[in-house]
């Protein structure tokens, strides 16, 4: 009887302990940290330094909500970037024009906290649903919520969205100029993280079960029946970068010469997730070190029928019709699950905002921004943030009142001082969330002067104000409100992926067996019908995408409050079994294959 065929009751479980340790811990940094960082100095400072000579920095902010969406988009291919980076432009004017015509509507600091907080909650439920990746929300929310409380006629609106419209287009150049030096850039980065990662699910392996060590029990190993908990999360993270690669390959659209030659190198790293004894692990690494700078991408000899592992008809499935309605129901799917955040941050928001009303603070839109930018994938994950923000945020305020005497030396200085912040707080970021939030403080408070200098030990009063409540209150409404679905997306992703491995399994079985180089899947030949071109490949895709969606979901719902006790014994065996299934997807191709990665 298949997984899909019943559910399983659980019993309640006690509250889960919210952590301390980690979450002030560093990461190594981003392997491209420096292109957001020179991107948003750049797309910051030619529209900011153009309106200091005209003598307008009072418009920056308008300019700004533009520049900063050069932020997104880095790990796109560049024909994706580019529609990403429009979406992202035309999302932000759409959002900043509701905050200007609310804003030259009304006074009502209750009113402009309840736009802001519905705001937040749709910029939440939007950049999760497209998952356009880092920042996500917090940008926008950032922009509109200052736009509200910024003082506004109708008449002037018009103006400042063609400010904001321009400063977007001058980022969108940003965003794409460096694919004319590197064309594939994304693309290789993707392909060098899955054979970096394949090589360390190689190296998991291997300690799991050494070479001289292995024979059945090795072999048992490499078909996922048994293994320790490193080895299996090393798995997980290899198919995950694999599964990304060929994403990032699939969303670049053409095919040309160095993206076939990265076609195959994914391939290499498929196939040591089928047959990680016979890989060797500096092999890959070696691949992935050559696919750093403008070097020409290296080229692993083809095997006979390795083109059958190139997903070219995936490629041309996912540009059909279909593609279109497979878009419309991932939307409309996606947004229940959203419900329950989108929830937690308008609430949240909402009642930060008016806490800071009620204390008298000058700037309630900071506690708003606080609380939405806490708002992560389970409860878990938001206390973390909400430590980072907190930490990262006090320590920023006394860096700005070491800065504020440079910076009030005229508007040169400080626009100048919040580029260096800018440039910061992108290259620290990736380290850990509150060590960005170091040089973010600073520049939010030198932005708030570019209408006039301000007294600083005001300003570090309400930042410190509205920082404190915004937590507070914002993770007692994350608490408040419990995404009680999460145990429901769990089993909803084990049935995908269920079915999804027996469809793969189905077509294993119907290949003619003993067939040779020349009839792989979708070859057409063999004795009787076989499953049709491509049919194999794109049940191999659709599987690697639903193991994928389980990990994830289980992570995300492992760290919610009042939690049902979650299926972990099933969700591992579904995922041993479905990467076995994998596996013998690779080997169904031939050992002809293998043997062309170990040459």
């Amino acid at each position: 009887m298949g997984m899909s065929s019943a559910r399983l009751r659980h019993r309640a479980t006690p509250v889960r302990r919210l952590p301390l340790a980690g979450a002030l811990r560093l990461n190594r940094p981003s392997d491209i940290w420096f292109k957001p960082a020179l991107s948003v100095v750049v797309a910051v400072g030619v529209p900011n330094l153009t309106l200091l000579a005209l003598g307008r920095l009072d418009l920056a902010l308008y300019s700004m909500a533009g520049s900063l969406c050069a932020l997104y988009a880095h790990n796109l291919p560049y024909a994706a970037r580019g529609r990403a980076l429009a979406r992202v432009v035309l999302g932000m004017l759409v959002s900043v024009a509701i905050a200007l015509v609310t804003a030259s509507l009304t006074s009502s600091a209750v009113v402009l906290v309840a736009v802001g907080a519905l705001l937040a909650a749709a910029h939440k439920a939007v950049t999760d649903l497209t998952r356009i990746g880092p920042p996500g929300p917090v940008i926008f929310t950032f922009i509109s919520s200052a736009s509200l409380f910024a003082p506004q006629t109708l008449g002037q609106v018009p103006g400042h969205l063609a400010l904001a419209a321009a400063a977007g287009a001058w980022a969108w150049l940003v965003g794409m100029a460096p694919g004319l030096v590197r064309p594939h850039g994304p693309e290789r980065r993707a392909t060098a993280r899955a054979l970096n990662a394949a090589a360390g699910y190689v190296d998991a392996y291997a300690a799991v079960f050494p070479a001289g060590e292995r024979g059945e029990r090795g072999e048992r190993g490499e078909r996922g029946e048994a293994s320790g908990p490193g080895h299996e999360r090393a798995r997980a993270a290899a198919a995950a970068a694999v599964h990304a690669a060929w994403q990032s390959l699939l969303a670049a659209g053409a095919r040309p010469g160095p993206r076939r030659a990265l076609e195959r190198l994914v391939v290499r790293a498929e196939v040591a997730l089928a047959a990680p004894a016979d890989t060797d692990p500096a092999r890959l690494r070696t691949w992935a070190h050559d696919l750093r700078g403008t070097h020409p991408v290296p080229r692993p000899e083809p095997g006979r029928d390795a083109d059958e592992l190139l997903g070219v008809e995936v490629e041309l499935l996912a540009a059909g019709p279909a593609a279109g309605k497979r878009g419309k129901r991932r939307w409309t799917e996606g947004l229940g699950p959203l419900l329950p955040l989108a929830l937690r941050t308008a609430l949240g928001c909402a009642l930060a905002g008016y806490v800071s009303l009620a204390l008298g603070v000058g700037r309630p839109y900071w506690a708003l921004v606080t609380a939405a930018s806490l708002y992560q994938a389970n409860l878990t994950l938001t206390w973390s943030r909400g430590v980072q923000r907190v930490v990262g945020n006090l320590v920023g305020v006394l860096l700005f009142a070491a800065v504020a005497p440079l910076a009030h030396l005229g508007p040169a200085a400080l626009v100048l001082c919040c580029l260096a912040f800018n440039f910061g707080a992108e290259a620290l970021i990736t380290r850990n969330y509150w060590l960005g939030s170091v040089c973010v403080t600073p520049m939010a408070l030198l932005i708030s002067e570019f209408t006039g200098f301000q007294e600083p030990g005001g300003l570090i009063t309400d930042r410190v104000v509205d920082t404190l409540v915004g937590a507070v209150v914002g993770f007692v409404a994350a608490v408040a409100v419990t995404n009680r679905r999460a145990g429901d997306r769990i089993e909803d992703a084990l049935d995908t992926v269920e079915r999804a491995r027996e469809h793969a399994a189905r077509l294993i079985a119907a290949e003619r067996p003993g067939s040779g180089p020349g009839s792989g899947p979708g070859s057409g030949s063999g004795s009787g019908p076989g499953p049709g071109p491509g049919a194999l490949e794109a049940a191999r895709r659709r599987l690697a995408a639903a193991l994928v969606e389980l990990r994830a979901t289980t992570d995300a719902a492992s760290g919610e409050w009042w939690q049902r006790a979650l299926p972990q014994e099933r969700v591992m065996l579904a995922e041993q079994a479905g990467h076995r299934t994998l596996a013998a997807t690779v080997r169904r191709q031939g050992p002809h294959v293998l043997e062309d990665a170990e040459a």
